[in-house]
């Protein structure tokens, strides 16, 4: 993938999907033959030429400075997220590709292995899982059984039969994963593994094909997830995701039971 031409197609997707009444523009300019605001209107909106939009748009190799990525933002009313998307694509948050966590931070490893009985695991922003406790293991899978080629949460999901009816709600699950994938893809990418990564799946799996052409970008801090679990029956769980200040490439995942049944599920599965 280029970022260059992935930033043309975002910007003329969150272009399209506007609606020219929210403006307050002249009934007169209404009759449209494509959905959304017009380039010229973005360009009005955001202060720059018709020009330079359509130079955007056609992924002619612009790189938006902060303040014009900002005017963008403003004017196609990106949501947070989005507009973290735009500045990621721009290119104005680089990182350096030889830190990027592959392994687990050993303060961070202990403190997966303290959360116990709490389900908890650490993952980086490709979601290769890097450490895990015994009581995730149980949840979700004996990751001691795989390679660790394997050790990746949005692989298990799409391509370990196991986990393809694991998830109730697999399509949001999926969705939210993929809208979480994008924003770490446009946030690293000279990260050559993850780009790897999707294009496997975009390649081999239909769904993530269809849902990450949406382009939809979504950084999943927090939420609700039920499983079906093999030995217990249905539990359903919160989870929370926490970024150290340490080790900012490495997230932290803790997940709680969402009712009294689903800990009581729990429970059972512990004292298995």
């Amino acid at each position: 993938m280029d970022t260059t031409q992935e930033l043309a197609a975002f910007l003329r997707s969150r272009r399209e999907r506007l609606d020219p009444h929210d403006f307050g523009l002249p009934s007169r300019r209404q009759a449209r033959r494509t959905p959304g605001l017009r380039r010229e209107e973005v360009a009005e909106l955001a202060g720059v030429s018709i020009d330079y939009i359509v130079r955007l748009e056609q992924g002619r190799g612009l790189r938006p400075s902060v303040n014009v990525a900002e005017a963008l933002a403003q004017a196609l009313r990106l949501a947070p997220d989005e507009r973290a998307y735009l500045f990621n694509l721009s290119q104005q948050r680089p990182h350096n590709p030889d830190e990027l966590a592959t392994t687990a931070a050993p303060p961070l490893a202990r403190l997966v292995a303290d959360l116990s009985p709490l389900p908890a695991m650490l993952m980086n922003h490709r979601y290769d899982i890097l450490a895990w406790n015994s009581e995730i293991a149980r949840l979700l899978l004996d990751f001691d059984t795989l390679p660790p080629s394997q050790h990746n949460a949005m692989w298990l999901c799409l391509m370990y039969p196991e986990m393809r009816d694991f998830y109730v709600d697999r399509e949001r699950v999926v969705r939210e994963g993929i809208a979480h994938l994008r924003a770490a893809w446009a946030a690293y990418p000279e990260d050559q593994a993850l780009t790897d990564l999707i294009a496997e799946f975009t390649t081999h799996d239909e769904e993530f094909a269809r849902l990450w052409a949406e382009r939809d970008v979504k950084v999943n801090g927090r939420g609700r997830k039920v499983m079906r679990h093999p030995d217990v029956g249905v539990i359903a769980v919160h989870f929370e995701t926490l970024s150290p200040l340490q080790d900012p490439d490495q997230q932290l995942v803790i997940y709680r039971a969402a009712d009294d049944e689903s800990q009581s599920a729990l429970d059972r599965l512990w004292a298995r």
